[in-house]
């Protein structure tokens, strides 16, 4: 098994609360609001496994999170993509580190790495990376529009 990691940082005018709670603390609720391809999220167990459902037609069926670490104070998630249609027979697991820091007026930087444990020699090609990353930043500019038209909503 290898690992392949990639940082990523990016710049937004929402305070780092706000964007910590759309993002990770209340996430079960708001994703499947503003994102139609997303069914649900339904918790497991104690809450740390979060499983997103997707309607049908949608190319992934679900994928499987498991929730390490939610930190209130600091503004730190800690999660790892366990199951679904997205890992694929090459990748074992994909985790990530998303921290929210204050920056500029108001707004804040989102510091995120990923590493890619991938199943057996594979090496991740820069190009699957990519395309994991540029869904992921959907999602960020999809709730950032949202709050930044509802700045009372988080506040």
């Amino acid at each position: 098994m290898g690992v392949t990691s990639y940082t990523h940082e990016t710049t937004t005018p929402v305070a780092p609360s706000r964007l910590f709670k759309a993002l990770v603390v209340d996430s079960d609720n708001l994703i499947p609001k503003l994102m139609p391809q997303v069914k649900n999220i339904e918790a497991e167990g104690d809450g740390s496994i979060k499983k997103m459902n997707f309607v049908e037609g949608s190319p992934i069926k679900y994928l499987k999170h498991k929730i390490h670490v939610v930190d209130d104070k600091n503004l730190v998630t800690k999660y790892s993509m366990i199951e679904g249609d997205v890992l694929g027979d090459k990748l074992e697991s994909i985790s990530y580190v998303l921290k929210f820091e204050a920056h500029g007026n108001g707004g804040c930087v989102c510091k995120s790495i990923t590493e890619y444990h991938t199943k057996g020699d594979y090496v991740l090609k820069d190009e699957e990376h990519n395309e994991g990353q540029k869904q992921g930043m959907e999602l960020f500019k999809i709730v950032e529009a949202y709050l930044l038209a509802n700045p009372s909503v988080y506040a």
